[in-house]
């Protein structure tokens, strides 16, 4: 049985929220152009991952819910489009230069994870995020993902 990654994806909600999520049920993770982010999710991420969905550029900050990844990296065709927030003309469709994963919605918690407890939940020290990371993809132990899920849940 292969075994499963932990992860901690942000967006920011007025752009796509979990709420989004629940909605469409399954959504490409693009836009992402940051090298070590689309590598993460380019060359780590697979079917069955699971992530922790973050809610960023609010406040408070936090952790919102639960996704899957759903279908594994491909290219992120928004690099292509002229009229796209994320066109980058040095992609093309025959040498792609910016990835995507696919989502499905696992759960909304019944409220948001703040930050600020995260910061002072003991267990989540070594966490990427607490680290000071600006990364929109990262990794996550299965410990960490553990302790926030219950925080999550109440």
């Amino acid at each position: 049985m292969p075994s499963v990654s932990y992860w901690l994806m942000k967006s920011e909600p007025d752009v796509f929220s979990i709420r989004d999520l629940e909605k469409k049920k399954t959504s490409s993770w693009d836009g992402v152009r940051n090298y070590q982010a689309r590598n993460l999710m380019r060359d780590e991420m697979k079917v069955g991952d699971v992530v922790l969905f973050y809610h960023s550029s609010v406040s408070p900050p936090g952790v919102a819910g639960i996704a899957r990844v759903c279908r594994q990296a491909h290219p992120d065709p928004t690099a292509w489009d002229p009229k796209s927030p994320y066109h980058d003309p040095k992609s093309t469709r025959q040498a792609p230069r910016w990835f995507m994963v696919d989502v499905e919605f696992v759960e909304k918690f019944p409220q948001l994870v703040p930050l600020p407890l995260l910061r002072e939940t003991k267990g989540l020290e070594n966490m990427v995020l607490l680290n000071r990371s600006r990364l929109s993809v990262q990794p996550v132990t299965r410990r960490e993902f553990d302790i926030i899920v219950r925080m999550g849940r109440g």
